[in-house]
């Protein structure tokens, strides 16, 4: 991984004027089962009626772009049906059921993270902005976590440029405003402090404006980091899960910032951060450890002889994270906290990453950083399944990891590549069996006993 992601990041200027077609209008029409047109209603959270939500059914169901992802879009003829379903569900996301709308962002979601829709989506770009916006102005809580993700998958799509940059410039005051507000909902301003970063990591251009998202989340997670005076540790809270999203999403765009302010950064919330490692939520505990262990990899990059005052009681207190057995806690957490905290210390101490690969196709990729396995962590956070394709056939991510030009494969090795379901299951109810057997065999003692009788 770079030292500074920002200098190596895709060329930022636009691919031209993609204008899109223009702000979805008040009223919409949309395509029933039997092809006729029935009128949308205005925007309003009203409940829908059983009509609407049978022909929401028909475009909007997750699982049908989430479970099968890319493959099932390989198919002959799909990529027409799938940009008709997109078309239906860009609609219906207007719609003036709340569910409705919701599950329209959902399935227009899945469907992004399972396919490259670039030329699609350019035409429809300002439709899609304006739809999301709405969402997040006047959704309540769901709504609003399903129009952040897709802003985020929408510029994820885009890649940086000019587009990013527009959706960002619309639906960044927004997110911001949704984060800090009290009022909205605690999963609703997780989920917008989560996408706010991922939009900002591809799309911010002026330095100002990044600076400006490093403070809003700064202001969030600190507020954790206060309360170390309180010699018990620090207690979880109902706005741990924002905290912990904001203080990630910071992390994300520190691999980004230039060194003079990544530095000035780093000196007011290195030793603020250590106070997070005693908090009673395992997951806080694990975001600070692990964000100490990249933030210790940007400062030794930025200073060779980087030296942290305070090391020895940082390295007492990750050992005893990486051999927790208090018994109060519930032996998942204390499994999963031991083997994130043991690297944590190795990063600490020894300067050293314990390297991952990640299988995509024909292709692999070695996350041996830190900043690559956050930056790899928070993109699959976004996509899920669909992020072995996004690393196949999306330039944006496969420059951010240094991937090259995607690889051009042809019909026939991509044939011999795919296993389809079927032929998966009787291969994996074949192993089962014959390592059954295999054991039953071994453990069986009584068998070799009965043969002298």
């Amino acid at each position: 991984m770079p030292k500074n992601k920002k200098r190596n990041a895709p060329h930022r200027g636009g691919s031209g004027g993609g204008c899109g077609s223009g702000a979805a209008a008040a009223t919409a029409t949309a395509a029933t089962a039997g092809g006729q047109h029935r009128s949308i209603q205005p925007f309003s959270d009203e409940d829908a009626s059983i009509e609407t939500m049978s022909h929401c059914s028909g475009y909007s169901d997750p699982s049908s772009f989430a479970e099968d992802g890319p493959e099932v879009l390989d198919e002959e003829g799909t990529q027409e049906d799938l940009e008709y379903k997109l078309r239906g569900l860009i609609d219906l996301a207007l719609d003036k059921s709340a569910k409705t709308r919701q599950a329209a962002l959902e399935g227009i979601k899945n469907a992004l993270a399972s396919k490259m829709l670039y030329e699609f989506i350019l035409e429809r770009r300002m439709t899609l902005t304006d739809t999301i916006e709405r969402c997040l102005k006047k959704g309540k809580s769901d709504e609003q976590r399903a129009a952040a993700v897709l802003a985020s998958v929408l510029c994820v799509q885009l890649g940086p440029g000019i587009e990013s940059e527009e959706i960002l410039k619309t639906l960044g005051p927004i997110l911001k405003k949704i984060i800090c507000d009290g009022t909205a909902g605690i999963q609703a301003r997780q989920t917008c402090a989560t996408c706010f970063g991922v939009c900002s990591f591809i799309a911010t251009d002026d330095i100002t404006e990044l600076y400006s998202t490093l403070d809003c989340l700064e202001n969030i997670f600190t507020k954790s980091c206060l309360k170390e005076k309180d010699t018990n540790g620090v207690c979880s809270t109902p706005y741990t899960a924002l905290h912990i999203s904001s203080l990630l999403s910071w992390t994300l765009l520190l691999t980004i910032c230039p060194i003079s302010e990544g530095k000035k950064r780093l000196e007011m919330h290195f030793h603020k951060l250590p106070s997070l490692l005693s908090c009673d939520d395992v997951n806080m505990r694990i975001a600070a450890g692990e964000s100490l262990a990249l933030l210790f990899e940007l400062a030794r990059e930025m200073e060779s002889d980087f030296f942290y005052e305070d090391i020895e009681s940082l390295t007492q207190m990750l050992r005893a994270l990486a051999t927790d057995g208090n018994k109060h806690r519930a032996k998942v957490d204390k499994r999963k906290q031991r083997s994130v905290f043991r690297d944590v210390l190795r990063a600490v101490e020894e300067q050293d990453f314990p390297t991952e690969t990640v299988k995509f196709g024909p292709e692999r990729m070695y996350i041996d950083t830190w900043v690559k396995k956050h930056t790899y962590d928070t993109f699959k956070e976004i996509l899920g399944s669909g992020m072995q394709y996004h690393l196949q056939s999306n330039e944006f991510l496969r420059n951010v990891f240094e991937l090259g030009p995607p690889v051009m494969l042809d019909a026939a090795m991509l044939k011999t590549m795919k296993i389809s379901r079927f032929e998966r299951h009787l291969y994996n109810s074949a192993a089962f069996k014959a390592r059954t057997k295999a054991r039953s065999k071994c453990r069986d003692k009584r068998a070799d006993v009965g043969e002298f009788f």
